[in-house]
């Protein structure tokens, strides 16, 4: 897995991505279903909204609240392809390999890990 060091780095200085947060809400439903299924609901999110070459609806099928997942990808840069290729380097127009899907997750996921122990 690569250092993601320089790229949370480089989110920290965008003024629209370093606005994210988790609420107290989406804190909780984190605490309540535990980090195993957060991770599952992200690689499901990513392999269906995100995976295809031409997803449905690309730069919109994110919404910006309603599950954790969803503001950590908005945070992370990885909520739609045009994002994936600008941050991430992951071009457009063609499927996601598994392993990019991994990577994708382990983003979302490292973020919510800092959130979730950061103080409120």
């Amino acid at each position: 897995m690569a250092d993601l060091d320089p790229l949370f780095a480089r989110l920290g200085r965008s003024t629209f991505r370093s606005r994210f947060r988790l609420g107290v809400k989406e804190r909780q439903y984190c605490l309540d279903k535990g980090a195993e299924v957060i991770a599952s609901h992200a690689a499901d999110f990513v392999a269906q909204r995100l995976a295809p070459a031409l997803p449905n609806n690309d730069g919109k099928q994110t919404p910006m609240r309603g599950h954790p997942v969803f503001i950590a990808q908005h945070a992370t840069a990885t909520c739609c392809r045009g994002c994936l290729e600008k941050w991430h380097a992951i071009a457009q127009g063609y499927p996601l390999t598994a392993e990019q899907q991994q990577y994708i997750v382990a983003v979302i996921y490292h973020w919510l890990v800092i959130q979730m122990n950061s103080p409120r």
